[in-house]
């Protein structure tokens, strides 16, 4: 630890006391300004703009109970011990905002202290172990303000302070700006699948005597004209299919849990949980892993690369597209596309089925997805050579993601190793105007 850090109460940085936030009764909900709730908290680091519910609130009560960025956001009650105390902070936000009763905030000072340097503090082993030895009760686990303010933390020099909170967001920037960009790919690669296959622009372009805005050689594989079908008018030529004929379906299954030959091995093992937020597309690790073993004792089988994976029980519709070979558990299908040989388009077929089942659901539980499941789709399979130029249109897309995912992991981990090591003074920074590092 560093010995010319000084030790202070955790209150002694802040500007004003900690305060809980509000809450008041239906007439005052659904008008006024937007509320942050703990569900927020918990699932994002920092707090920006997005929809949120609406409570009213006096001006006096706005003024006391506004949260501005820079604040720090506390988690004060939990149903489970390791929950309570988990901290947000407040980024920028567009409009005068509060804050719910079971959170608490810390207004920090910031002439002696660094919201983000403290924000990485609380989610560092040291201050989470901190907060954690404060929490009390049984069912329900509390922390209060008071606690947090007495606190006895080693404090940093601010400079010294800034400088270990821009080495951490720097990296954490870094992949903030690598999910927008994937969100933006994405979104571009999915909205082309709808274009082409799903609206049939170019078609109906060519119909309509329009240019189709696209290269010669690729507008010549699409007809110029439509025909009638069982799913409606599709691109003349096309042909209606069952989408189960359409994939390979693969099953999947668990090694028994009683033979610990076979797990914690090295082949990835998916389940719902890994499914990846839909910009990210791509799942690249499992919190389980089996063995070799595990694989020749049970049903579950290795997916190549570029497989489709769709939970079918359970949490219903999550799909993913299989970056490094992985088996999985009996409540998903693999789905290998017999046309289109990266996958894509069967991934993107695949999430047009899940959207077309959600809405035969109308509002009845979507529970199950089975094999007659698939056979019941229907969709206008469009010939190969558009599948292949689909796919090779999007391909850099979906590369440029799975690169990038890769990329953020690693900059996760190092953020990881760097965060206890730079917070508790074990790694100082030997001159605060540059990058240089060295062992305390």
């Amino acid at each position: 630890m560093a010995s010319e850090w000084l030790p202070d109460e955790f209150g002694a940085l802040m500007s004003v006391p900690s305060r809980n936030g509000i809450h008041k009764g239906i007439p005052f909900q659904g008008h006024g300004v937007p509320i942050v709730k703990m569900g927020e908290v918990y699932h994002v680091d920092v707090i920006k703009d997005q929809t949120r519910d609406l409570l009213d609130l006096t001006p006096e009560e706005l003024d006391r109970l506004e949260v501005r960025s820079g604040d720090l956001l506390f988690c004060r009650t939990s149903l489970v011990a390791e929950g309570v105390g988990h901290c947000a902070m407040v980024g920028n936000l567009s409009k005068r905002s509060t804050f719910a009763s079971n959170l608490i905030r810390v207004r920090l000072n910031t002439k002696k202290a660094d919201p983000r340097f403290w924000f990485y503090y609380f989610r560092s082993p040291i201050g989470n172990e901190q907060l954690l030895s404060l929490a009390r009760g049984t069912s329900v686990t509390t922390i209060t303000g008071p606690d947090i303010s007495a606190l006895n933390v080693l404090v940093p020099e601010i400079n010294e302070q800034r400088t270990i909170a821009h080495i951490l967001g720097t990296l954490d920037d870094k992949s903030e700006l690598n999910r927008r960009m994937n969100e933006t790919l994405e979104a571009m690669a999915r909205a082309l699948f709808k274009s082409w296959f799903v609206d049939f622009d170019p078609v109906r372009a060519k119909a309509e005597s329009r240019a189709p805005g696209m290269p010669k050689p690729l507008a010549d594989l699409f007809p110029e004209s439509f025909e009638d079908s069982i799913l409606g008018v599709i691109p003349k030529g096309w042909r209606v299919r069952r989408f189960a004929d359409t994939v390979d379906i693969i099953g999947g299954g668990t090694p028994k849990t009683s033979v610990s030959e076979y797990w914690d091995g090295d082949i990835p093992w998916f389940s719902v949980v890994d499914a990846p937020s839909n910009y990210e597309v791509w799942v690249i690790d499992t919190a389980k892993k089996i063995t070799r073993e595990g694989v020749a004792n049970s049903s579950t089988r290795v997916l190549p690369v570029g497989t489709t994976i769709i939970s079918a029980r359970g949490t219903v519709g999550r799909i993913a597209l299989v970056a490094i070979p992985m088996a999985m558990n009996q409540s998903c299908y693999g789905l290998r596309g017999k046309v289109g040989a990266r996958g894509f388009f069967t991934y993107y077929a695949t999430q047009e089925l899940v959207v077309r089942l959600q809405q035969h659901a109308h509002g009845s539980v979507f529970d199950t997805i089975t094999q007659d499941t698939l056979a019941g789709i229907y969709l206008a399979m469009p010939p190969a050579e558009l599948v292949e130029a689909f796919e090779a249109r999007v391909g850099p897309f979906l590369e440029r993601i799975f690169a990038s995912l890769f990329e953020s992991r690693s900059l996760a981990a190092l953020r990881d190793t760097l965060l206890p090591k730079l917070i508790s003074g074990e790694i100082r920074i030997q001159n605060i105007d540059h990058s240089d590092l060295r062992v305390a």
